[in-house]
Order: structure tokens, then sequence, then C-alpha cells
């Protein structure tokens, strides 16, 4: 066996790609050996010094990649994210801190660069709380029985007129981009997608030969703007009696209006033969279960923590978000690596905050993991306090810091990477 100190954690060159991916392929359970088209497919993406590798006898055996991110914050205003993804560490060499030494060279980069946080989707949970991330946002799948929907199965199209179309993945690669700018800026935690998610979507790019193309509808306006979109494809499954028993799975579905969502999510309940519907990564307090007539006929197959956020700059962090109510309060963030903590004053109103380090008193002590699941509003600091995971210095911190942090409607990404 290797000792840790003999494995050299690197960027890799982008002639290791292929041995690299092969090496993420491994991590996750899915077939080693990479197609010549997937690589060269995902190839589009390298970064040269944003692709790590630990090399144990010029052999890959831990991967992590790191990309710009642009992440919505409460407000709408977008901040400059570090967004980490293809984290694994093969099961021959765990335990000897391959991640911690990948992790804490790509959080350090990022704060060189000036990024105000890092991002991550968290496949085990237990992992990334001692780096300093929290989860911060939720993700929420329904699964729709459409017989008791109460939907009127003489649907012939949107209530207010409206108009939903089937389109070609061209179609929506051209009008794609646009409306989920609209959605994104509208949308605490939303993040952006390139050129390459429209393309990996649509069927323009890929590698997968099980990949399925889907419909796609698109929701337009009484005025006839683009205001939603869906992709979701249908199995084909038939009871003994002849009866059609298929569901239909959303991939993905935005729209900008509720006019919009509901015509959609109408739309593909509507489907003949489609007895269910699978709703997809949706936020817990999405608003498809209430356009149905019987809200119950919608019931959560899935509720799990989604979006890991770590702050890199609580200055820039807390100013950068808005804030409904006016207090102030002062905040001691421990920092677990050194890159981020300090004792802070928050001031915020409506119009604005300003975020400093002070040497006053602190009124509430946290973590800069919990500051994560804070910073978007979803999460709440008298619950953390509960748990013993935050500290109150002062009574009523944390109900301070709620009223304050708190948003009206839950953050939500849609996207997974």
């Amino acid at each position: 066996m290797s000792r840790a100190d003999d494995i050299d954690v690197r960027p890799i060159a982008e002639s290791e790609f292929a041995d690299w991916l092969r090496a993420v392929n491994t991590g996750f359970l899915r077939a080693p050996a990479p197609s010549d088209e997937e690589v060269e497919g995902r190839r589009e993406r390298f970064v040269e010094g944003r692709y790590l590798g630990a090399f144990d006898r010029g052999r890959c055996v831990a991967t992590f990649r790191s990309f710009d991110q642009e992440l919505t914050a409460v407000g709408g205003a977008s901040v400059a994210a570090d967004a980490i993804s293809g984290v694994t560490v093969t099961a021959t060499h765990r335990r000897r801190g391959l991640l911690s030494r990948m992790m804490a060279r790509d959080l350090a980069a990022a704060k060189d660069r000036g990024d105000v946080a890092a991002t991550l989707i968290a496949a085990e949970y237990p992992i990334y709380g001692r780096y300093g991330f929290g989860p911060a946002t939720w993700m929420a799948e329904w699964t729709v029985d459409v017989p008791r929907a109460g939907l009127d199965a003489r649907w012939a199209g949107p209530v207010g007129g409206g108009r939903i179309d089937l389109v070609e993945g061209e179609d929506i690669r051209k009008l794609g981009p646009e409306l989920h700018e609209r959605l994104r800026r509208g949308r605490p935690g939303a993040i952006d997608r390139d050129d390459m998610w429209w393309r990996m979507n649509t069927g323009a790019l890929r590698w997968d030969t099980s990949w399925k193309p889907p419909f796609f509808a698109v929701y337009r306006s009484v005025t006839g703007e683009v205001e939603g979109m869906a992709a979701y494809e249908v199995d084909d499954n038939w009871g003994d009696a002849k009866q059609p028993l298929n569901t239909a799975t959303v991939r993905w579905l935005i729209g900008v209006t509720p006019a919009a969502e509901r015509a959609l999510w109408e739309y593909v309940c509507s489907v003949d033969w489609v007895v269910k519907v699978k709703s997809g990564w949706r936020a817990p307090d999405d608003l498809l279960p209430h356009f149905l007539p019987d809200p119950r006929a919608a019931r959560i197959t899935s509720l799990a923590d989604w979006l890991w956020l770590r702050i890199l700059d609580v200055e820039k962090a807390l100013e950068a978000r808005t804030y409904e109510g006016q207090g102030a309060l002062v905040l001691e963030v421990a920092g677990v690596d050194g890159l981020t903590g300090g004792r802070y004053r928050l001031e915020a109103s409506p119009e604005g905050a300003s975020c400093t380090a002070t040497t006053e008193s602190a009124e509430l002590e946290l973590g800069v993991g919990e500051l994560g699941a804070l910073w978007l509003g979803d999460e709440s600091a008298v619950r953390l306090a509960a748990l013993g995971r935050v500290r109150e210095e002062r009574a009523g911190a944390a109900r301070k810091a709620d009223a304050l942090l708190r948003t009206s409607r839950r953050p939500w990404c849609p996207d997974m990477f």
C-alpha cells in the first residue's frame, strides 16, 4: 500500500484527461472505460488547473473538478461561485486525505480569484460539512395520480389563453437560454447554464447510447411571449385489460409566471394514456400540488438536501443579497481551514446592507457551514440553535437572524452539476 505522501496530488494535463475520466467513472460506479465520444465530448469543458487528480504510480486514483459558476443570491444579484463536481476517491485509496488535499487546494485558489462562495451537489451527506459546506437548498419530487387529481379530462388548452406547442430540440436551444436567465434572476439558489448544457439536454451532443429523446413543450402567453418550457418522456405500460398505465417523467420544467407553470403541468397531466406524472426535481414549496383540484393526488416521493454552499467571503456574501426587514446583528463565524472566519457586524434594510469586521461582542456564534445554510434564506437560525449548531451569546439573536435572513419563498437550484 502506497503511503499518502507518495501519492501525487496535482492538476492534470489535458493528455491525462481520459485516465482522469476513467477514475471518475470508477468512483461513480459507471462502466470505467470511457468511449472516445465521451472523452471528446467532456473534454470541451476542460480548463487547465481546474481538474485535479491524485496519482499513485502513474494511475489516477482520485478526482476533483471545479468551474466558474454564477449563483443567484436573494434579491437577484449574481455572485461568482466555485462549482465543485466530479469528486471521487477510488475505494483502494480511501482514508489517506486525498480529498482533503484536493479540496484545500481548490478552495484556496477560489478565494484568491475572489469567488464569494463554493457550491456542490453532495452525493453523500456526511462528507462536506467538515470542509465548511452546509445544505442551502432542498429538492422535492412529486408523483401525481392523474385520475385522482380532478383535472378536466377534456382539457384542450391553457385556462385564460396562451398556447402550448410541441417543438424540437433545436427550438429549445434557441429559446431556452434567455428564458432560463429570466428564471435564474428571480430565484435564489439558481445557477447559470452554459451552451453545452443545452446541447446535452436536447440531443445535439451525446455519447450515452441509452439516451432517449424527450418531448419538448413550450408555453406562450396570450401576447406570444415564451414564458415556460418543459422536457418529458413517457414509458409504454399497459395493463392486462388493455388499460393504459403510462408514466410521464418530467426531466425539467421552467416557468417565469405561475400561469406558465400551471399550463405546462396541466398539459403533461392531460396527455392521453398517462396515469402518473413524476415531477422531477422541484423546490419543496413548488406550486404543483396546488394547481390540482385535489392536491392530495400529488404525493412527495423524494425529499432531500440539494445545493450545498461554502461561504468564502463573508462580507461580500452578506452584502450581495437583499433583506426584507431592518436591523443589525453581530456574527462570530468559525472557519475550518483559515480561509473564512472572524467577527462581523451586519447592518441590513430593504435599501441595502453593509457587513464589516468588528470587535463588538458577538450576538450569534456559528460555523461557516451554518452560515452557508442560512445565506439563501431557507434554513432557520432558531432551528439550528435548537440542534446545538449555532449558539446565542445574546438572548433572541437567533430570532433576529431569522427575521433578517429568511425569505418568503424557498430557494431552488433546478440543476445537477
